[in-house]
Order: C-alpha cells, then structure tokens, then sequence
C-alpha cells in the first residue's frame, strides 16, 4: 500500500505516483516551512488517544508487557515538554543572527533550514521506528518519502495517517511506499527526489544504498552497532547480584534485537576458567529472567523458538561459528569464548561471555571502531569513573548500568550525533 497525498493506493500505483511527486516537489518547496508545533501538536494528541487506549486494536500483535511498556514511555516521551526539550536540544538557537561587524568584512545574516527532500528507508527491527524517523523529518520542515521495512506490520502507516487526520497541513510533507528492497528501480526514483538519505539498517543494506544514491545526495547512516557489558572483579559477582538481575532481565526484554542490546559480556580477566565461571553463577539470573519474560502468545513462542534453534542449526552446519564451550538453559544458553572480539551473538537470549583484561580494552574496541555505541557496566562505584573514561576514550558513545542498556534517556543523542541537526542545512546571506 502506498500513502500519497493523505490517502491509501495500491502498490501498483507507484511508478506514476513518483512521477507526480517529481512534478509536486518544488511547489511545496515554494510554501514556507512547516513549523515545529504543528508536528508537536499532533504527536502530543497521538499520546493522548494512545494513552485512552484509541490504538489498542493496532497492538495486539505485540505482547502485553511490551505494550503496557511503551504506554508508559509515551506519557513522557510523546508529551509536548519532551518534543520542545528535544528541539531545544538537537537544534540549539534556531533565530536567524547577523554576525559580528569585521574591519572589511561583510556582515552576513546566519539561519538553519531544513535539507528540503528526506528519503527514510527504515529498519524493521524496532516497533515504531518507521513513524519516529519520518517524525524527526518532519520536525524540521522537510518532505518526507518513507520506505517502509519488509517486516512492517502495517502499524506504522495507520499512525502515520493519524498524523494527516489530526493536522491535515501534514498530507504534502509525508509519502509512504511499500517499495521491496529488491526493487532497485523504484528506490533510484525516490533516491532521486531528495536532497538526502536517511538509512537505518545492516552493512550491506547502506552498501546497497550507497550504490543507488546519486552523486551530491547527503547520506544520513544509522548503521549497525553491537552493545556489551564490561564486568570488572568478575570473581566477586556476589556481591552485585543486583546488576546481575537488571543484566538478565534487559537481555530477556530486548532478546538482543537492538543496537544497544547485550551480544558480548566481557570480563576483566585473561583466565577463561574465570570467564565460565561467572557465566555458571550468571545463568540462574538469566534463566529467571528469560521465564519471566516468555510470551504467553503462541505465536511469539513459536517464532522465538524458531529463531533460536535456526542459530544453532547453523554452528552445527558450519554456516556459523559454533562453540562446544555452552551452558545452556531453557531457552537461553552462554557461550565461552577465549577471543576478545565485539560480535553479533546468536541473539534470542543467548550470549556471548569472552575475557577482556582492562588494559587491552582500547586495543580490542579499536577493532570494532565502527561499530560501537552501547557498553553497560557491573563495577564498584569507585571504579565507574575510570572505567566509562577509557571506553569513551575507545570509542563508546553511551555508557549506561547494565540495566539500563536499551534505555532511552530524554536528551540523549542517537549513536554520538542529534538527529535532528543532521537534517537541517546552514545558510550564510550577505548583509548590505
């Protein structure tokens, strides 16, 4: 299905529908901007209708506890304080100045404006995040084409038509395809309408885009990142059995789907008898948490299960590095390494426990430079200061309690960068 002008076309409508596109662009572009409170105005209504339970029809795909999660987070995260601290935040001054007289100089007038055409081809590993990106393009002015991820669910484009519906002004600034990746044809089309690129997705998938994006385009990357835990005094884990608990219950919610999940837990240690150690003390902790967290919907379990065993499957067939060193439990499993290499995991709950002495730390994290942002950390107090020193120093951008690995923190910046600031331009106008 395609979104186009405030109403719903069939898929086979998008070749003539981008056409028009091409030919509707530079009019909008003549209107001024769209001012931040619109959009405000109409996520803030969609907060409270989310809230009275309006969309809860929408949700029943998704399990319970996650829904009730996300209600709570939309209380804050939805509400027009956040949005105006968000703007405030990532855009800083927006007023227009003039600079500073300069012996033989011209002066010049300063002002941030939006890119003018965003292409937003969206992940499908995180709930919402289809809706969130083409949000940010719209709080800063630009029309949007968004490219919807295979595994949508549909959910995304029903909250974006209530966008339309509480702020019809929205209809000309949102364009919504259901464009298969593999349909390089139309992704070049829509490439070549904007003025950039936003891509959330995996190495080959910004690879692809790379190849189709025409010369000039700004490329906005929001790659793959690998999250990890750093355990120091591993061999005194009894007395941080509550770090433990907040560990196992985050890898638990998340099944390590998101950037910021858990893949590696790493040890300050070079003694792989240490390393199983700990992993024997810590799966009681995750096994609880992984019980607590099962989905009471069949399906759910179903596809989990499946996902799981498919990893697996693949180390005893080759097609992935398999390790016989595995403790595992139900539906859950902690695999030893000796290596101190940051990895993708199997994921589903099962997780990667290797050495990683602190004074090689830097050396193993600039390995894996491009793809750091998340570390969660189990240490004393006294350490913490030291440790979330050198992992910055290493490359880290978000250092967090092992609890609080996938938390969103109003205010934050997304993989080192404000989201936002990457979607405006500045321009420099010549005073007389």
């Amino acid at each position: 299905m395609i979104l186009f002008d405030g109403k719903i076309y069939e898929s086979i409508e998008q070749n003539r529908l981008l056409e028009e596109l091409k030919e509707k662009i530079p009019s909008i572009l003549q209107r001024e901007p769209l001012s931040p409170e619109i959009i405000i105005d109409a996520v803030d209504q969609l907060r409270e209708d989310t809230l009275a339970g309006k969309f809860d029809d929408l949700l029943t795909e998704l399990p319970q506890d996650m829904v009730e999660t996300y209600k709570k987070q939309a209380v804050t995260l939805l509400s027009k304080e956040h949005l105006w601290m968000k703007v405030r935040t990532e855009l800083g001054n927006t007023d227009e100045y003039v600079t500073d007289k300069l012996e033989g100089f011209s002066q010049i007038r300063v002002k941030k404006v939006p890119l003018g055409v965003i292409f937003h081809i969206a992940a499908g590993n995180m709930d919402f995040l289809p809706a969130y990106s083409l949000a940010e393009g719209l709080l800063t002015g630009n029309i949007n084409i968004l490219k919807l991820p295979s595994a949508d669910n549909g959910l995304s484009l029903k909250l974006i038509m209530q966008f339309i519906e509480y702020q019809p002004l929205l209809k000309d600034y949102i364009y919504v395809f259901d464009t298969a990746s593999s349909d390089i044809q139309g992704m070049r089309q829509m490439a070549n309408l904007c003025n950039a690129i936003s891509i959330w997705g995996s190495d080959m998938a910004i690879e692809a885009v790379r190849g189709l994006a025409p010369t000039g385009v700004k490329l906005i990357e929001w790659g793959q990142k690998l999250g990890f835990c750093y355990v120091s005094n591993p061999d005194k884990t009894a007395t941080i059995a509550s770090d433990l608990t907040g560990l196992a219950k985050h890898i638990a919610f998340t099944k390590q789907l998101l950037c910021s999940s858990c893949q590696v837990i790493y040890l300050d240690t070079e003694n792989i008898d240490e390393v199983r150690s700990f992993a024997e003390q810590f799966m009681p902790y995750l096994q609880e948490a992984v019980g607590d967290n099962r989905s009471q919907e069949i399906g759910i379990r179903a596809r989990d299960t499946l996902v799981a065993y498919t990893q697996r499957l693949k180390g005893y067939l080759g097609e992935q590095e398999s390790s016989t060193d595995v403790i595992r439990g139900k539906g859950t499993s902690l695999i030893i390494k000796e290596d101190s290499k940051l990895e993708l995991s199997p994921m589903m709950c099962n997780v990667l426990v290797k050495p990683l002495p602190k004074d090689k730390l830097t050396t193993a994290l600039y390995e894996s430079r491009y793809y750091l942002q998340t570390a969660g950390l189990i240490c004393p107090y006294h350490e913490r200061a030291e440790l979330t020193d050198l992992l910055v120093r290493g490359g880290l951008v978000r250092v967090t309690k092992a609890a609080d690995m996938s938390s969103y923190f109003p205010g934050e910046a997304h993989d080192g960068e404000y989201a936002l600031d990457r979607y405006m331009r500045i321009v420099n106008i010549q005073e007389d």
